[in-house]
């Protein structure tokens, strides 16, 4: 049996965990120990996605629960008092006062992450600028999340009409299975617009796909709305929004992963999610198909098109 509680080195820092044998995902038998571990092992992939962006937290304390018996969870966003006085942080002033959320820049500050049970890290699309202020956007994302009836090969139909949108637009998105139920799509902007203004770009590219394929694809948030579609999520583009870290294990009764993908395995229509295994392996093959997403970009940002019609991008 592994101790209650060690000390251990990580990188030079001193750290206390506790539990490495608690089961966090009862379904799969993960351990917090692999939690920690798998953190360790992804951090060279991770930490540049996390470089330079607060990160809100979401905390299952007592596991994750079953797919029937889902755990309790909550985000946090204020730094925990008890963290490590090494972990940086920086504030952002909310309509409730100032929060200082933690600047994750090692792997000590991500095995710290998750001894405090922060199984997913939310970051937004922008990092801070260098007078502490929240900069423009690096990146652009749209979230495709299945309505109910719809599965990820209807989310990479609508992916792959987005992707030849935003290609004509100058951009390359990438694709990364979410780790729960749908794909997202990251796009490099060279931080010359506003969060603002990315939004309503991508909110063109939503409505523009809606209104060519309304069997397949919605832009509305009304849930009533979604079933059997694809839902257009743009709004995560907005300053004040958060989304799943590529890299960042998820909260769900399997170790999912947020999980960068290829567009070659889009087409596959057994695509499925990938745990943290899979994850690791194709990290240990040299397998990061996000590695462009790491370098800014230089192609500034167009409104999307509008001759895009149906017949000339098809699902298929």
């Amino acid at each position: 049996m592994v101790a209650e509680a060690q000390i251990v080195q990580v990188d030079g820092r001193r750290l206390r965990v506790t539990n490495l044998d608690k089961v966090v995902y009862p379904e799969s038998g993960t351990t917090k120990g692999e939690v920690i571990a798998y953190y360790m092992a992804i951090a060279p992939l991770l930490l540049p996605l996390l470089d330079g962006r607060p990160v809100t937290r979401k905390r299952w304390v007592e596991g994750v629960g079953t797919t029937n018996a889902p755990a309790d969870a909550f985000f946090t966003k204020q730094l925990e008092p008890g963290a490590p006085s090494w972990i940086p942080r920086q504030a952002i002033h909310h309509s409730d006062g100032p929060k200082e959320y933690p600047l994750v820049e090692d792997v000590p500050a991500l095995v710290w992450l998750a001894q405090v049970a922060a199984i997913e890290l939310h970051v937004p699309q922008w990092r801070f600028s260098a007078d502490g202020l929240p900069g423009n956007p690096d990146r652009l994302v749209l979230d495709l999340d299945p309505g109910d009836g719809v599965g990820l090969a209807q989310c990479a139909a609508v992916a792959r009409i987005a992707r030849a949108i935003l290609s004509d637009m100058g951009l390359d998105p990438l694709p990364v299975t979410s780790g729960s139920k749908g794909i997202h799509l990251y796009a490099n902007l060279p931080g010359e617009q506003t969060s603002d203004e990315v939004s309503a770009v991508v909110k063109e590219l939503a409505r523009m796909i809606e209104n060519d394929h309304p069997d397949l694809a919605t832009s509305v948030m009304a849930k009533a709305v979604r079933g059997g579609k694809v839902f257009l999520d743009w709004s995560q583009n907005n300053g004040k929004k958060t989304t799943i870290s590529p890299y960042s294990l998820r909260g769900r009764a399997q170790p999912w992963v947020a999980a960068p993908r290829t567009w070659d395995e889009l087409d596959d229509p057994a695509l499925a999610q990938l745990d943290l295994d899979e994850v690791l392996a194709r990290a240990a093959a040299g397998i990061d198909p996000l590695a462009m997403l790491r370098a800014p970009s230089t192609a500034p940002l167009p409104q999307p098109a509008k001759t895009h019609r149906s017949h000339r991008y098809p699902p298929n």
